[in-house]
Formats: structure tokens, C-alpha cells, sequence
């Protein structure tokens, strides 16, 4: 805060001079400031996870994506399990041409737990994998989501060590985001930053059912 001028009948020309070195002071420090911020403008690229039981995760990977494209980053959002519903984010990355590319790598809905996996559904979620992979160590994409891997992870369809070791040997300057409910353990290990929605009420327990243009 500024320290205020207490000013003296008779005394203006020195508190004029004192405020013009606050003034000059003050300009000073917050040119530092800017300084110091565009210092640390150092580029890296972040492995960040949305998780948990709330909604959010997959528009927050989104938010993120739209951020990234406006800064001239190119992204790729692969949707692990998406595949039997449009979406209106599919019609909308369209604007950004080859910028944001979004790929529905899935049929909508899987069977989970052991022997009752559908083996379909498995080999479309190694193949979402492999394409994963490709865009991450590729060098093609600034920005790679993974959206849905952590349940994908969770059903026991993808080996998570898999995930983790191509994490670690992503490029430096490579984002990925990975979300879903139930985050393995060795992924939030390797994160960056983890961000677990919390649910505290929602519409549809009023009976609202799932609005178009806000829940897809």
C-alpha cells in the first residue's frame, strides 16, 4: 500500500517533490515485479490430472484446451471412452481447424469388471493408447488430453505403468491432462498438478436431466 503524504500549509513545493518520488518509487518496484514475472515466464510442460467424483473434469481440460489454442498452441483431446453420443464441443472445435482436434476413440459405454469387459471395448481403448503415445513423444502437439484414460485405468482395460513411463519420457516442453474419476496412484505420483472435484449438489437430483449445450 502507499504510504500517505501528510502536507503542510506552506510546504507544497517539497510534498510535490515527495509525491513525484513516491510516485517514481512505487512505478519502479512494480516495473521489478513485472520484471521478475517475465523472468519466470521459463516454458515447461505440465502433467496435470482432473479427478474425482464431481463434474467438471472433462470441461476444465477443455477450458484449458480453448486457453491454449488462443496462446497458438496446437491440442489434441483424445476421448477414451466417447463414441455413441455427439457432443457440442465436437462441433465447435471445427473453428479452430487443425489447431484443436478432438477424437472420440470409443462406443459410449463399457461393460466393466474382469471376464465381462467387452474385448471390443479393450482393443479400442489400447488403440486410443498407442495413438496416445504417438501424439505425446511425437513432437506434433503442444497440448495432449487424454480424456476419460483415468477410468479406462480404473476398468483394468490400460496398464498404468504404461501410462507413467510414457509421462516420464514426454518432451519437456509437452502438456498433457489426463482425467477421470479415481486417478491411479502412480499417475498422480508423476503429476504436476491434481485437482479432485468435489460434488456438493447437483441438478439432477432434483430430477433436471443432463441439458444440452451444458452437460454435453
Amino acid at each position: 500500500m502507499r504510504p500517505e503524504v501528510s502536507v503542510q500549509k506552506g510546504d507544497e513545493p517539497e510534498a510535490q517533490r515527495l509525491t513525484c518520488y513516491t510516485n517514481g518509487l512505487f512505478a519502479a518496484v512494480r516495473r521489478g515485479w513485472a520484471a521478475a514475472l517475465f523472468m519466470n515466464d521459463i516454458r515447461r510442460g505440465l502433467i496435470i490430472v482432473n479427478t474425482g467424483p464431481g463434474k467438471g473434469k472433462t470441461t476444465a481440460a477443455m477450458g484449458t484446451a480453448l486457453r491454449a489454442v488462443g496462446n497458438g498452441l496446437k491440442v489434441l483431446m483424445l476421448q477414451f471412452l466417447k463414441g455413441s453420443w455427439h457432443y457440442g464441443e465436437l462441433d465447435a472445435v471445427q473453428a479452430f481447424g487443425g489447431n484443436f482436434v478432438m477424437k472420440q476413440m470409443g462406443r459410449g459405454f463399457v461393460k466393466v469388471g474382469g471376464a465381462e469387459t467387452d474385448p471390443e471395448d479393450v482393443r479400442m481403448v489400447e488403440e486410443a493408447w498407442a495413438e496416445a503415445e504417438k501424439a505425446i513423444l511425437g513432437g506434433e502437439w503442444d497440448l495432449v488430453i487424454l480424456d476419460e484414460i483415468n477410468y479406462a485405468i480404473g476398468y483394468k482395460m490400460l496398464d498404468p505403468a504404461k501410462v507413467v513411463e510414457v509421462l516420464k519420457r514426454k518432451p519437456e516442453l509437452v502438456h498433457v491432462i489426463l482425467t477421470g474419476r479415481n486417478a491411479h496412484p502412480t499417475i498422480v505420483e508423476v503429476a504436476d498438478t491434481v485437482t479432485e472435484m468435489r460434488e456438493v449438489k447437483h441438478a439432477y437430483q432434483k430430477g433436471i436431466m443432463a441439458q444440452r449445450g451444458i452437460e454435453y
